[in-house]
């Protein structure tokens, strides 16, 4: 058996379905701990995490001693990056330099859409911004909403549901990121300890990747008890944008997404600096 931890958001339910459920022949039974990508990257660095896990690009370099990046399984894409979302109205969302000094929530302090939130303030945000608070995806549109956070970090289906929250766009930073590279948004992670099979790893999840494509009405009950209120349409809005040709394999331009976004968190001092020769196997 194998121990494994990802969120209960539907492009991870989606993709592990068939593993979780035992529909992929020979493939070893699963412990699911499901758990917010905050919670995820915690266990990661913890020493005694999970055999698999889905973290953060942006905590990547904390684990590479002991976990390696798996080429399939995780969240890169075009078009889907984090948003940084005000309740102003529409003229002032439009200046980024109402962020000075101003208390700004994001999910996690290792997250890959805290990490391009500070390489973009770097450069956009006069003098930087005031307060970071932590807290839940799925608690910050609210608290920016009633006026307790003056800006909030987004990420997930998110995208499609600001809106209902009277709230406007400053930055969509996945836009920023693409225009400023060319290259793919990398966000979430699959790890696996290097004491374990990875190739194995890979190829199960690879398959079950497969398997949700090719029998997508098989998870829609287990990703929707997972949902957390989703609607159906937002469901699958979701899985359509996060989970895609990169899921089933990084190819040259996931990794250089990876290699890119680390390289210049590290020139900033944001991150260790990583070996990309110890990023872990490719298909």
């Amino acid at each position: 058996m194998l121990k494994i931890a990802f969120s209960p958001c539907p492009n991870d339910t989606f993709v592990f379905h068939a593993w979780v459920h035992g529909l992929l022949e020979g493939a070893p039974e699963l412990d699911v701990t499901y758990a917010d990508i905050d919670i995820t990257n915690g266990l990661a660095t913890s020493g005694n995490g999970p055999e698999v896990l889905k973290i953060s690009y942006a905590a990547l370099p904390w684990v590479l001693d002991d976990y390696a990046l798996l080429p399939c399984g995780g969240a890169l894409g075009r078009g889907c990056g984090p948003l940084v979302l005000t309740a102003g109205p529409p003229e002032k969302a439009a200046d980024p330099s109402m962020l000075s000094g101003r208390r700004v929530a994001v999910p996690s302090e290792r997250s890959t859409a805290y990490l391009l939130f500070r390489l973009w303030a770097a450069s956009h945000v006069p003098g930087g911004v005031g307060e970071i608070v932590v807290m839940p995806f799925d608690q910050i549109m609210p608290a920016v909403e009633r006026g307790e956070i003056d800006a909030g970090l987004v990420i997930h289906e998110a995208r499609f549901t600001y809106q209902n929250y009277g709230l406007q766009i400053l930055q969509d930073l996945g836009s920023w990121w693409e225009s400023d590279t060319g290259l793919p948004i990398p966000l979430g992670a699959i790890i696996a300890r290097r004491s374990r099979d990875l190739s194995a790893i890979a190829r199960w999840t690879r398959k079950s990747v497969e398997y949700a494509w090719a029998h997508p009405e098989a998870s829609a009950e287990y990703v929707m008890n997972h949902a957390q209120e989703m609607s159906p349409e937002v469901t699958q809005a979701h899985i359509n944008l996060y989970v895609n040709r990169y899921t089933a394999n990084l190819g040259d331009d996931g990794y250089a997404a990876v290699t890119a976004l680390l390289d210049r968190a590290a020139a900033e001092g944001l991150v260790p600096k990583i070996d990309h020769a110890k990023l872990g196997l490719r298909l």
